[in-house]
């Protein structure tokens, strides 16, 4: 029979894997295969558009990446789960980003796509990243919270009442 610690390492190998497996299929579709198919990753010309403007769009999708790509290890390590409502955490995650916001993936998401809107001028992502964003706000209010609700109780109602849904929060 394993150890509780040799099974706790084989629960976030398993974990890690169906991370990652999520991740490509989600963020992945969502915020890589459709931006592409509508814009082909085509860069503007140089003189098209001012690089300032052109570089807030690389820096929003760099910073989504890092947020979604640590969000999505910390529910491995830390959650012993998964983002996929098919395999959810076995533990609430309140740390790392989700101390400042309570949905970092979908804002790090949000940002990838919003990032490519501007660093390719797509009107066409943008009215995407529109809509993305407000059916993440749906799932989240319909589906997520009320199931957290019920799985941790009081311990996700003072999260939530500590930490705002959307936008950062920096200090408490």
């Amino acid at each position: 029979m394993a150890t509780v610690d040799g099974e706790e390492k084989a629960d976030r190998i398993k974990a890690a894997i169906g991370s990652l497996a999520f991740l490509v299929l989600a963020p992945g579709v969502v915020a890589g295969l459709v931006p592409w198919a509508i814009t082909r990753w085509s860069p503007l010309p140089p003189t098209a558009g001012t690089g300032a403007i052109r570089w807030g769009g690389a820096i929003l999708i760099a910073g989504g990446l890092v947020v979604v790509v640590e969000a999505f290890a910390r529910f491995a390590w830390e959650g012993l789960g998964t983002p996929a409502p098919a395999a959810p955490t076995r533990n609430l995650v309140v740390t790392g980003f989700y101390r400042f916001v309570r949905n970092p993936m979908y804002v790090a998401v949000g940002a990838l796509i919003f990032g490519q809107a501007v660093l390719f001028a797509s009107w066409g992502v943008g009215l995407y990243g529109l809509i993305i964003a407000a059916a993440f706000h749906t799932f989240v209010v319909t589906y997520e919270e009320p199931t957290l609700r019920a799985e941790y109780g009081d311990a996700y109602a003072a999260y939530c009442a500590a930490t705002p849904r959307w936008i950062p929060r920096f200090r408490r």
